[in-house]
């Protein structure tokens, strides 16, 4: 029965994925659509796995009975999601390791690390409590505005906490690499972050001095994704570059509705309830 159960979650995870579709609305809806269908399946098959495990292989359920296979199988899914979530958290420590031993300079009226390398980079790195590391090669190549825009753009994704939000991402994103459109739902993630971090910034620096910026530092900057930051150029194909630098001319506005979001993700919280069936 079990077994039967952990099945039925991922056919309804993996229907789920197929049945998403891009919204042409607003970015709002995009937003929350997409993020919706990311965490959604994701967390049916974590919370009926866990429901399973914990119901554990003896006894009945609806008056069949229930083997181990079931049981054996949720918690192979749920050992190989949390190694790699410890896999995932060494790394971040590594990366922590390496920004911690980068020279502190004042950047503008902001405290960060300073890389010595000639490439225009931005980002912020860590996990709750990001740090900021700028590149001396774009400290030394952009103007006083240009750096303002980029220190703006990266001061978004602080407020937002982009950094330690998009490390449980990613860490869904690995475990479920074998649901459909797990990687076109996570670019999609990523653009929408960076065209509110756009908006953000936008709203206290020159828009066109951004997206001016942007087309500097894409240009220049390695196309290599570390999914460790939240770097200013971290969307570099030319289709995405393309939408922020149009989001950026029209001035469109990303707002979030959480009761949305929670509207997607209740409905994948409900195989806690099954364990009132077993016996």
């Amino acid at each position: 029965m079990h077994l039967g159960i952990l099945f039925m979650a991922v056919a309804i995870a993996i229907f789920t994925r197929l049945c998403w579709f891009r919204v042409s609305g607003t970015w709002a809806d995009r937003w929350q659509r997409t993020l919706g269908a990311f965490l959604l399946p994701p967390i049916l098959v974590l919370t009926t796995s866990m429901t399973v495990l914990g119901m554990g292989h003896h006894g009945t359920m609806l008056r069949y009975s229930v083997g181990w296979l079931g049981c054996h199988l949720a918690l192979g899914f749920l050992g190989f999601a949390g190694v790699l979530l410890v896999y995932l958290f060494g790394q971040q420590w590594r990366s922590l390791q390496q920004v911690h031993a980068l020279p502190s300079a004042a950047i503008a009226g902001k405290t960060g690390r300073v890389l010595e390398t000639p490439n225009l980079f931005a980002a912020q790195v860590g996990i709750w409590r990001s740090e900021l590391v700028v590149s001396r090669g774009l400290l030394e190549s952009l103007s006083k505005e240009q750096i303002e825009a980029v220190l703006s753009h990266e001061e978004a994704h602080g407020y937002y906490r982009d950094t330690f939000f998009f490390f449980w991402l990613n860490w869904i994103r690995q475990f479920t690499f074998w649901l459909p459109r797990t990687e076109s739902l996570w670019q999609d993630l990523l653009l929408l972050r960076e065209l509110r971090a756009d908006q953000w910034a936008a709203q206290r620096v020159d828009a066109l001095t951004l997206a001016e910026t942007l087309l500097l530092v894409v240009r220049s900057a390695s196309t290599t994704q570390n999914h460790h930051c939240a770097a200013f150029y971290d969307i570099t194909p030319n289709t995405r570059l393309e939408e922020r630098i149009n989001f950026l001319l029209t001035q469109s506005e990303i707002t979030q509705s959480q009761h949305q979001l929670w509207v997607w993700i209740l409905p994948a919280t409900l195989p806690i309830l099954m364990p009132l069936l077993h016996c």
